[in-house]
């Protein structure tokens, strides 16, 4: 079974819908593709818009034919509907139009049948193609990537259980780790059941503790709440909360406990301003915003991006992981490292099922599951870690 995900249509129709929609007539004579990127939210976020922008400014720095416009909206949802409509009918500015999260992605649908000579990438999201009241046309000329962060976020579980039964200083007697949602949505919770699973197929007296944050720009929120599950006995928390998670990394530091960034290496970027800090973020759950906007701009120059389709990137795509920066591999313990890379090779080759909360995945091969499942009733998985684990 090929682990490249495309789902909504068919292989065969992607493919003349490609050959369909083509590419803008800029690019075939030559001339720069214009590239708009919508941020709905602000870049400095040290992570999931940043990844974005790091995707487009790899294309100049690559030497790419093309020219990059971002637009920030800003952090009020009241103002994105209008903002996006404002840059979709700016028709002079782009030929292509990146916007991603989903939030954005009925408001794209709505108004891409008004502009059928441009062209559109949704990530983080897929648009229904097949609905007609949510995509008028069909939405053929988008492309829409999402990523399995119930695969990236399985691999981030089984590095936080493992943590909890290392002799790292600090770790408690007691196997519980955190996580911290910006809010209580699908997406989030996709991450979470992930986690959750990971983390008891390492240790099953595993505990973990899970709140949500309620907004994506709070740090002094977010680290009021990791206070309180390292108040509570918590060895490593994961974010899942954007720029409010960056106050889980000044509790983790203050506390002399551990996290797990997400998105982006963010160990790295915190390191520019506080190594100290970054010290205690292990590792990050890497949502590679950055390579598939890169990959999919690569595919669309040379008339190969399969527009009217959603494509789902995992671990064998290059989609998601796990951050291998040097404060990973200086304080992770060899024998996690060793399960890390046997955990990711039986995931890629299809020997372990991960749960997902999107029930149009499980046709692609998940376990459908919900928030705070126990590890008694996690579905077995075949793949033995006693092999790893310290005696």
């Amino acid at each position: 079974m090929t682990r490249s995900r495309l789902f909504s249509l068919a292989l065969l129709l992607a493919l003349s819908v490609t050959a369909l929609v083509g590419i803008p007539a800029a690019t075939a004579q030559d001339e720069p593709l214009r590239i708009t990127l919508v941020v709905n939210g602000v870049l400095g976020d040290k992570s999931f818009f940043d990844s974005a922008q790091r995707g487009m400014d790899r294309l100049i720095d690559e030497g790419y034919n093309v020219t990059i416009n971002t637009l920030e909206l800003g952090i009020d949802p009241a103002n994105w509907e209008s903002g996006l409509a404002d840059a979709m009918a700016d028709t002079d500015a782009y030929d292509l139009l990146i916007v991603g999260t989903f939030q954005m992605g009925e408001f794209l649908a709505k108004r891409v049948h008004l502009y059928p000579d441009k062209y559109f990438i949704m990530y983080d999201d897929a648009v229904r193609y097949d609905d007609p009241e949510f995509c008028v046309e069909g939405c053929t000329n988008v492309y829409s990537v999402t990523y399995a962060q119930n695969e990236g976020s399985f691999l981030a579980g089984v590095y936080a259980g493992a943590i909890t039964r290392s002799d790292l200083e600090g770790i408690n007697p007691e196997h519980i780790i955190g996580a911290i949602g910006g809010q209580d949505i699908p997406v989030i919770n996709d991450f979470i059941v992930g986690y959750e699973q990971g983390a008891c197929l390492v240790n099953p007296d595993n505990q973990t503790l899970i709140q949500y944050a309620g907004g994506w720009n709070d740090p002094a929120k977010g680290k009021e709440i990791a206070l309180a599950m390292y108040e509570q006995k918590a060895d490593i928390v994961f974010q899942i909360a954007g720029g409010t998670g960056v106050g889980v990394f000044e509790a983790a530091y203050e506390q002399g406990k551990y996290a797990i960034g997400v998105d982006s290496d963010q160990a790295l970027i915190i390191a520019e301003t506080d190594p100290d800090q970054a010290q205690h973020i292990l590792t990050s759950m890497m949502k590679n915003v950055d390579n598939s906007l890169y990959r999919a701009v690569d595919l669309f120059l040379a008339g190969e991006l399969p527009f009217g389709e959603a494509e789902v990137l995992g671990i064998a795509e290059g989609g998601v992981g796990l951050a291998e920066n040097d404060i990973y591999e200086d304080n992770t313990p060899e024998w996690i490292l060793d399960l890390i890379d046997a955990v990711s090779d039986a995931v890629d080759e299809g020997a372990i099922t991960i749960n997902t909360v999107f029930e149009d995945r499980v046709a692609l091969g998940y376990n459908l599951a919900t928030v705070g499942l126990p590890c008694s009733e996690q579905p077995e998985v075949d793949f033995d870690v006693s092999e790893f684990l310290p005696e």
